[in-house]
């Protein structure tokens, strides 16, 4: 009886074993589905190669590919005011493959421009991190007569017809300065627009407009090797990198404040475990010493702050910006 007892005893564990089996290998399943990266990820830059964002996304990506252990590919999708690469990230998959380095332009200004706008900038997006502040410019062509800002108000006044500025994008943070600008110092331009930093210096520094609002990090080595002229800062206070070059407050407006600033965000529905561990990868790379150099050598400012933070100033700047709009009659061409 007691060998036949253990006979039965062992198949029954046998056929439990068995059966268990297929549980078995899915209870593992999600376990091995939570490695995350095993494979490259992509970084979606909202601007044509060379400008400030593209810069700042391949510092970042360079980073954060080490940190994770896997590439970070870079891909530029510019157009429509960072419309055309938001709404191509918002629609991708929520697995952490696709990333977007957003900026105000596309969480703060879009949305209060754009009444069809393909996103919103809360619902639409898993927010990681805000990344750093940057620096806005009015520039000018080596032509343009006179060095400061109220040498190009007189002539605008004198010529209303005649001045026109480039920016990166319709609905852009230098957008936004360019026409705050105007309202406050009382003078007309024209707006033409281009989709990234690169063309639109370019087209600044071959005469086909006189003045364009670009940012510190695309700019500055321009400036610095006389191709263009810097007029004013829009920053309240002088740019590290120009400090030779007076703030607009400086130049007769006092109280002028405009700049721009950049966040990484994922699509919407974001797991969780993800999410933990690309805030840790971006928090880790804000916080290396070597990192915040690189930036503050090209002109940014580091700033940091989890997904809630950046969520948060959205919350706190989107009714600001729908008042500058309102304010300075800013609308997307």
């Amino acid at each position: 009886m007691t060998m036949l007892r253990s006979r039965f005893v062992s198949r029954l564990v046998a056929g439990a074993l068995v059966l268990a089996g297929p549980c078995l290998s899915l209870a593992q399943t999600p376990a091995q589905a939570t490695v995350y990266p095993d494979r490259p990820m992509k970084l979606v830059v909202p601007f044509a190669p060379g400008g400030a964002t593209d810069i700042l996304g391949r510092l970042l990506a360079t980073a954060l590919g080490e940190r994770l252990g896997q590439p970070m590919v870079v891909e530029n999708r510019p157009g429509a005011g960072t419309v055309v690469a938001a709404s191509m990230v918002a629609k991708a998959p929520a697995d952490g493959y696709t990333l977007l380095l957003g900026s105000n332009t596309t969480l703060t200004m879009n949305p209060v421009l754009r009444p069809n706008l393909p996103y919103d900038p809360l619902k639409s997006f898993t927010p990681l991190a805000l990344v750093a502040d940057m620096g806005l410019l009015l520039v000018a062509h080596n032509d343009t007569p006179g060095r400061t800002l109220k040498d190009i108000v007189a002539q605008a006044k004198a010529a209303p017809d005649k001045f026109s500025y480039a920016s990166y994008g319709t609905g852009s943070s230098v957008h936004f300065g360019a026409e705050m600008l105007k309202t406050t110092a009382g003078f007309q331009m024209v707006h033409v627009p281009f989709n990234g930093s690169s063309p639109s210096l370019t087209a600044l520094m071959g005469g086909q407009v006189p003045l364009a609002v670009d940012t510190v990090v695309a700019s500055t080595p321009l400036i610095k090797s006389g191709k263009i002229k810097a007029i004013a800062t829009l920053s309240p206070q002088r740019l590290a990198l120009l400090p030779d070059v007076p703030t607009v407050a400086e130049s007769g407006y006092p109280g002028f404040d405009m700049g721009s600033w950049f966040a990484f965000v994922a699509p919407a529905g974001l797991p969780a475990p993800v999410q933990k561990k690309l805030e840790k990868a971006l928090a880790d790379t804000m916080a290396s010493a070597d990192f915040k150099k690189k930036m503050e050598d090209i002109g940014l400012t580091p700033i940091g702050g989890n997904g809630e933070a950046l969520r948060a100033r959205i919350e706190r700047e989107l009714p600001q910006m729908r008042a500058v709009a309102a304010r300075a009659d800013i609308r997307v061409d």
